[in-house]
């Protein structure tokens, strides 16, 4: 079967290198991008040409923040070095977002490196820094291995996901049973909801603790680790029920934050989709109709994105203008989550809100705000009346390693699915009368090369009409519409 030439693709990046300014250099220099993203990244195409140009963009970006460091390779977040980094500009806020993004590359060895490194920097212990930010690492973990099919790290970092939990548990976990944090330690600071001072639950670290539960529980099961499968199942179950339970706001119909003063924020806030990040809601039990509030304009849809918070809010975008503000601007970081989140609902909860239109017009919007200037751009946040990025020009905000796009192309729009067993899933997010053809190639999958096609009437790529998923070369399931396929693989 023909391949996408990797060669068609070369002038975009040669383009992002001819309008860069590389006033910082980590392992991979501008100069040697194209040779690393023809080497690694999965060839993609389809009709929306801001959709293809900042998938390539975002590889090229991506590419910059890995860097080489005494304790291994490791991804940055900023370009710059910031003040509340830690090692060598390290940064554990986006690790979840890094790991899911670079999990489709070729080389996996630096992913290695990097997750190795949170647990062993410090002379062998854990980076002094690795729980400043709430984190969803072993959920992401878990999550990359479904896809790269990489065990060994897991097995040997194990242990050290086990004692990193109960750390948490030790630091954050309330006598209710919940977890807190403050705002800016979810990387979310000057929120509606948040504090500086105040042990708030919140939606976030509590799904992101369901989450690696629950992680940690299938990784137990699956190393015949059996005693602490059924203790990390037992955790996930009551986590889960405290958060249905208590952060459920049931005349909102949306989760949201506990305050410790005054029960439940009176905000509506994008971090009340992130439960589905993880499965975390049950199904057909009521909690779908949160899923109104997002493509309602008085709501979290604007012009130029999904924003942090409700735009009806007397509070929206009030305060930490020009700063970090998480009162309802739109930020990447948010935007990455709530369409994993969405993704989860499309497949795995029958509801009458949302569509697979939804999904596409959300990444139309999120491509074309990769821009400043008629250039391409992605930094921290963005005016979601304007699409301009709010710092500006500001050099740390260049390249701003926070969120993921990627990730949602190829486990969204194009629908590989990450499962545990021996079946390969695509479901695309697409609605069938949306695009009449895409493709993307040379996916690693498993020590295996996944190809993915939609040719509607079989005129583009001039093979079989419809959706096809090949294994190494061979044809291992098709549909004539597009519809999720499944086929199962040694």
């Amino acid at each position: 079967m023909q391949m996408l030439d990797p060669s068609r693709f070369r002038p975009l990046v040669d383009r992002f290198n001819a309008l860069d300014v590389e006033t910082v250099i980590n392992l991979i220099p501008n100069a040697q991008s194209w040779d690393w993203l023809a080497a690694n990244v999965p060839l993609f195409e389809c009709p929306d040409p801001v959709i293809t140009e900042i998938y390539y963009y975002r590889w090229w970006t991506y590419r910059k923040h890995i860097k080489k460091t005494p304790a291994g390779r490791i991804v940055t977040e900023f370009i710059e070095p910031v003040k509340h980094a830690g090692m060598y500009n390290s940064i554990s806020c986006a690790v979840g977002h890094h790991l899911a993004e670079g999990r489709w590359l070729r080389e996996q060895e630096f992913l290695d490196e990097y997750t190795r490194f949170w647990f062993t920097a410090d002379n062998g212990k854990p980076e002094p820094r690795f729980h400043r930010y709430s984190s969803w690492l072993a959920a992401a973990m878990w999550n990359r291995a479904m896809i790269t099919g990489g065990a060994s790290l897991i097995v040997e970092l194990f242990d050290e996901l086990v004692d990193d939990y109960a750390a948490w548990e030790r630091e954050k976990l309330r006598d209710d049973g919940l977890f807190w944090q403050h705002d800016v330690w979810d990387g979310m600071e000057e929120s509606i909801s948040g504090s500086r001072k105040h042990k708030n639950a919140r939606p976030t670290i509590n799904s992101y603790m369901f989450g690696n539960a629950w992680a940690l529980s299938a990784m137990a099961s699956a190393y015949d680790r059996d005693d602490l499968a059924r203790l990390f199942l037992e955790k996930a179950t009551k986590l889960r029920h405290r958060v249905l339970q208590a952060l459920w706001d049931t005349h909102a119909k949306f989760f949201k934050a506990q305050t410790a003063e005054d029960g439940l924020s009176d905000a509506r806030e994008a971090i009340g989709f992130v439960p589905w990040m993880f499965n975390l809601p049950y199904p057909d039990a009521g909690y779908e109709e949160a899923w109104k509030q997002l493509i309602d304009p008085q709501g979290f849809w604007a012009p130029h994105g999904i924003t942090t918070a409700e735009r009806r809010h007397p509070k929206f975008r009030s305060h930490g203008v020009g700063k970090c503000e998480w009162d309802g601007a739109v930020w990447p970081f948010a935007t990455s989550q709530t369409l994993d989140a969405l993704a989860n609902v499309l497949r795995n909860y029958p509801q009458p809100y949302v569509t697979r239109q939804h999904y596409l017009d959300a990444m139309r919007t999120y491509a074309r705000c990769h821009q400043m200037n008629g250039q391409p751009y992605i930094g921290e946040y963005l005016c979601e009346s304007t699409g301009q990025w709010l710092k500006g020009d500001n050099p740390r905000s260049r390249y701003y390693n926070h969120s993921t796009f990627c990730d949602l192309v190829i486990g969204g729009l194009c629908g590989i699915v990450a499962r545990a067993d021996e079946t390969v899933e695509i479901d695309p997010l697409l609605p069938e009368d949306a695009w009449d053809w895409f493709r993307i190639d040379r996916v690693p999958f498993r020590k295996h090369e996944l190809t993915i096609l939609w040719d509607r009437d079989g005129s583009k790529y001039g093979g079989r009409a419809g959706l096809c998923a090949y294994l190494d070369g061979e044809l291992l399931a098709h549909s004539p519409t597009l519809q999720r396929i499944t086929g199962e693989f040694a």
